[in-house]
């Protein structure tokens, strides 16, 4: 890092030295989530293992909760739970990445980390900041044990990508197969259409345009955080498309993020098949996988939207911190569906086990993991909710249902327009879902993730309850005897 970049970090440190008072008096930190020290963070980065050692990237904005310019943050762990700070790796320090070192990703290669990334530029002047205006440089460094980074290497630049493309690319995702190595960029075309751009190389540095991956109709007009993998024997390519239409079931956050699987070689000519979305919640964005030492597929993703809903305003920006990243989870293909579901190392953070009788409320702490089965053929459990096969209620302002057909995620205590209650301004989101055998709820502080089948349906949630203890009650006809576990272990 340059004299430059030292400079920016020395006063990162200052600035989250002096927000620390402020975010860890937060009720709304979080115990087994990752965060920013302080300020705000967005997408996951250069995730991998490296010597039995789990990195975690982040687009970080230290300097103000509501965003602003981005460095690269970085933890790091050896089991998944319990998590280092490693500080701010990368900084906007060389002139190719001036404005921001955009999102990006990591390859392991004979034990060297190689970290891409997009390097951003926004020149001064009378721009559109789409066809005219703007930088996207493609940026290689290395390290060779995960903590100290070397020289900045530029890549490509506008004039290396293809002529009918908006200066819109960004957010390389670099992998190996064969003896190649390939990259995905995402892209907006100058007629509004987005697609992703393939990239081949044969030493990492050298890279040479190969052909666009995309959709015969227009689906959404930028293509962001690109990311093609291989799990079960079957290549998926995961993006963030902008710009799709609401429906009532579908795309219903102004951003979304979801999966094509590929049919044929993507390297000679195939087809994207039907888009499935990754979570059906209020805060799930730009995705990442990787592949561990163990040969597992892991996804993380930004676990915060900032303008799902005009009303809402997430409380922890009053504390200087905004934001947060899912927990890991593994990924399983299953029909060319694809399955999500937490990394088991979690369960080290339960503690007592309790059971959770239908009907009945519990009392739990603010960071629980539940499990609760269901029986189609009729549970224990007393129905509460009006044409409610299943209801699981927490703090009384949080309502997950089904009806058979339909599950509803709800803020009970929200009201149209206004920025109060546990939702802040949120309503619900819904998924069809023809039939449940069971729910998991992972819940910390004010994040919650809701599987349901093992993952076949995924909700992600801000939520901002006002107790700190709080009433958990599992209500439906279809409802079994679940199970309650505190999450008690700390990260930080």
């Amino acid at each position: 890092m340059n004299e430059a970049g030292l400079q920016m970090i020395r006063k990162i440190r200052e600035a989250e030295a002096a927000a620390q008072e402020g975010v860890q008096k937060d009720p709304w930190r979080l115990k087994f989530h990752l965060m920013p020290p302080a300020g705000w963070l967005n997408d996951p980065n250069g995730l991998c293992q490296m010597n039995g050692v789990y990195h975690v990237f982040f687009q970080y904005s230290p300097f103000d909760p509501c965003g602003g310019e981005k460095f690269w943050g970085h933890y790091t762990s050896r089991n998944l739970t319990d998590w280092e700070y490693a500080g701010v790796p990368l900084a906007p320090d060389e002139q190719f990445d001036r404005s921001g070192v955009y999102s990006g990703s990591c390859l392991i290669k004979d034990g060297i980390m190689y970290l891409f990334y997009t390097g951003n530029v926004k020149l001064a002047g009378d721009f559109d900041y789409v066809t005219q205006g703007r930088e996207a440089n493609t940026v290689l460094v290395e390290s060779r044990d995960g903590r100290t980074f070397g020289d900045k290497k530029l890549l490509l630049t506008n004039r290396d990508y293809p002529a009918d493309y908006t200066l819109h690319i960004r957010d390389p995702k670099v992998f190996a197969l064969e003896d190649r190595y390939y990259m995905v960029l995402g892209g907006r075309k100058k007629n509004d259409c987005g697609a992703v751009l393939l990239y081949e190389s044969c030493d990492l540095e050298n890279w040479r345009f190969c052909r666009e991956l995309t959709v015969p109709m227009k689906f959404g007009y930028m293509w962001e955080c690109p990311d093609l993998f291989c799990t079960g024997g079957k290549w998926f390519l995961s993006l963030s498309p902008q710009g799709l239409p609401r429906k009532e079931h579908e795309f219903q956050n102004v951003y979304t993020a979801g999966y094509f699987q590929v049919n044929g070689d993507f390297r000679e000519g195939c087809r994207l098949e039907d888009f499935r979305e990754w979570d059906k919640g209020f805060d799930f964005y730009a995705p990442q996988t990787f592949t561990d030492e163990s040969g597992r597929t892991l996804l993380i993703a930004w676990a915060g939207l900032p303008d799902v809903e005009e009303e809402y305003v997430n409380p922890t920006i009053e504390s200087g911190w905004q934001h947060a990243l899912t927990v890991p989870r593994v990924i399983r293909e299953q029909n060319g569906r694809l399955l999500q579901y937490p990394v088991p190392e979690l369960e080290a953070l339960r503690g007592e086990r309790q059971e959770v009788r239908a009907g009945e409320a519990v009392y739990c702490a603010p960071a629980f993991d539940l499990i609760v089965p269901v029986d189609e053929k009729g549970g224990a459990g007393a129905s509460g909710v009006k044409d409610s096969k299943l209801s699981i209620t927490i703090a009384d302002a949080l309502r997950f249902t089904w009806d058979g057909k339909e599950a509803v995620l709800s803020f009970t205590d929200a009201v149209a327009g206004r920025q109060i209650g546990a939702g802040r301004g949120r309503t619900q989101r819904r998924a069809l879902i023809s039939g449940i055998q069971e729910v998991r709820i992972l819940a910390d502080t004010s994040l919650i993730e809701i599987y349901v089948n093992q993952g076949e349906t995924v909700f992600t949630t801000r939520f901002y309850p006002m107790e700190d203890t709080r009433r958990l009650l599992v209500e439906g006809v279809y409802a079994k005897a679940g199970v309650l576990w505190p999450m008690c272990q700390e990260t930080e």
